[in-house]
């Protein structure tokens, strides 16, 4: 599967704010966004064209694409799937990105981004209801029982994703026993559970022309 390798800093800086894909660092005096409040490239400093409707929303959608760490087909499947839900498709959109199985590890704590997410669920360390899933985009339902299990260089990682992520909190639909490392999915996410600036509306109105 196609993924992002370039530097994440870019991408924040892209979208003119902190997408918080480099977890701690983040909120050091290295973010980049901090260190160059500009858009990259050769231009980024003397480029002041204003965003046509189109624009706008183009990047709402790259923005959202780039917070869930999700390519351009994988985002359109989604959109997809919402568009032809009986709910709000914005609503409904988002709540498909926040059912994944690496965002989930994310909002528990158990990773300090979505990209350490992935890796944890990819070396086959998260087991849903006692069965391994090494898949990240693996969504999951509400009952849903998640533990870390393995090598105890693992869980002595989790842990201390845990410690660097206390600010954070875990997300108010999961149910967290942090020191054995298992979670339970309460309900499905609500919109008012996603706490970063995202005007879903923009994407529908993208994808619909």
């Amino acid at each position: 599967m196609a993924k992002y390798t370039g530097p994440s800093c870019r991408l924040c800086r892209r979208e003119m704010m902190k997408l918080f894909l480099k977890g701690p660092r983040c909120h050091t005096e290295k973010c980049g966004v901090a260190r160059r409040a500009f858009p990259p490239g050769q231009h980024g400093q003397t480029r002041g064209a204003k965003l046509s409707n189109y624009g706008i929303q183009l990047r709402e959608k790259q923005k959202v694409k780039r917070i869930y760490g999700v390519m351009e087909r994988q985002f359109r499947r989604y959109f997809q799937i919402a568009s032809k839900s009986k709910g709000v498709t914005g609503k409904v959109l988002l709540q498909e990105l926040e059912k994944r199985l690496d965002n989930v590890l994310f909002r528990l704590m158990f990773a300090t981004s979505h990209v350490q997410a992935r890796q944890i669920v990819g070396h086959g360390s998260i087991y849903v209801n006692n069965k391994r899933v090494n898949i990240p985009s693996f969504s999951v339902k509400k009952g849903d029982e998640i533990e870390v299990k393995g090598k105890e260089g693992v869980k002595k990682a989790v842990r201390a994703n845990i410690n660097l992520s206390k600010d954070r909190g875990v997300a108010s639909w999961l149910e967290a026993d942090l020191a054995n490392l298992k979670a339970r999915v309460l309900r499905l996410p609500d919109r008012e559970d996603i706490q970063m600036p995202i005007q879903e509306q923009l994407i529908v109105e993208l994808y619909s022309k």
